[in-house]
């Protein structure tokens, strides 16, 4: 990996109080787009609405010469073609992905990045063949402890020139629901998705999941890259290694109720009973639970929950609440899951804006 200046890229910081959001961030939201909250009521996110992350530039890859190789610590080297994975065993799963540092932009200071508010978040299905198959037809090293996966997609990132690349834990890798997909909804992936093929991981947040997957490689030592070792950390100061990010906390969304002010996106209701509607997940467990607060967390009343369609994937909830006071609102939830996990009302910093999982505040007024 090569390094450059400043002019090229910059080293990470935390804005100054009360600096506001950037032009380069705003290159950065107009390219990676988020769920549109009341796409909410979509069991299954289209793949037009889904979250939308892209570190340098979606690489232009031909599905018909395109190859993974199955690389490092095997006894058998693989190069695969999409032909060959689809000829394998075929699995589907619905899976909850959330960008790490969604909500990041709600931090104060804010950490200076892609300035997610609430939206970075969307729900698959997603088909492909297992990982685990190929690791075992390739042979694992007795001493091998990481798998390494690397994308297509190349460029610059806090002044170090490189290809995106992820390690994850062998025993992470090797579990029968991580997935090479080549669909999304029943459908080829889409380009900015990572076709024709990308790494599901179901429950860990969307670093993890490597899009445009070029090579997987078995490590007999820790894979030290920097979206693991720099990117990626739950730390307070620049110079602190930290703690590295994995699974997804538990979050819940509120579906905004209503209609919106079109800049501000404050929401109008007329008085009476009015449905409120979300999503609630966890990468660790099931939700078990979901509190919603009509006075910004001053009280809290038990929402009734839908179906859980998978392990991994949203679970639906309502709460009817009884609005006869005209007046202006704040609207909050919080999920609990059954490993214990509960969300928190107000986060707690931390210097890259990393799995923030916050209580959501939608304001509303009743008319």
């Amino acid at each position: 990996m090569d390094t450059v200046d400043d002019s090229v890229s910059a080293p990470a910081r935390v804005a100054d109080p009360g600096e506001a959001i950037s032009v380069d961030e705003l290159r950065l939201a107009a390219r990676n787009h988020g769920l549109p909250l009341e796409a909410l009521r979509y069991d299954v996110t289209p793949a037009g609405l889904h979250y939308l992350l892209t570190h340098y530039d979606i690489p232009a890859l031909d599905p018909g010469t395109w190859r993974l190789s199955v690389s490092g610590a095997v006894a058998r080297p693989l190069s695969l073609s999409l032909d060959d994975l689809r000829a394998r065993p075929r699995a589907a799963h619905r899976v909850t992905l959330e960008c790490a540092g969604n909500g990041r932009a709600l931090l104060s200071p804010r950490p200076v990045s892609q300035p997610w508010l609430d939206e970075a978040v969307g729900t698959a299905e997603w088909t492909g063949t297992p990982l685990a198959g190929l690791l075992a037809e390739a042979g694992v090293a007795a001493g091998a402890v990481d798998v390494a996966f690397t994308g297509a997609d190349h460029g610059f990132e806090r002044g170090v020139e490189q290809t995106y690349r992820r390690g994850l834990p062998l025993v992470e890798a090797l579990r029968d629901d991580v997935l090479l997909a080549y669909e999304m909804n029943g459908a080829p992936l889409p380009p900015q998705h990572g076709a024709p093929v990308r790494l599901i991981v179901p429950g860990w947040y969307g670093m993890a999941h490597v899009k445009w997957l070029v090579d997987v490689a078995v490590l007999e030592s820790e894979f030290d890259g920097f979206q693991n070792v720099t990117a990626y950390r739950l730390k307070q100061a620049a110079d602190e290694p930290g703690e590295p990010v994995t699974r997804i906390l538990p979050k819940a969304l509120i579906q905004p109720p209503g209609v919106p002010d079109f800049q501000s996106r404050v929401r109008v209701v007329d008085s009476g009973v009015v449905e409120l509607t979300g999503r609630a997940w966890s990468g660790w467990a099931p939700v078990e639970s979901v509190d919603v607060s009509t006075d910004d967390g001053a009280s809290w009343r038990p929402a009734e929950l839908g179906p859980q369609p998978g392990p991994y994937a949203w679970r639906s909830w309502r709460f009817a609440w009884t609005a006869t006071q005209p007046g202006r609102y704040e609207l909050r939830a919080r999920a609990r899951d059954a490993a214990g996990h509960e969300q928190p009302v107000d986060q707690a910093w931390n210097r890259q804006g990393m799995a923030n999982n916050h209580a959501q505040r939608v304001t509303v007024v009743v008319r």
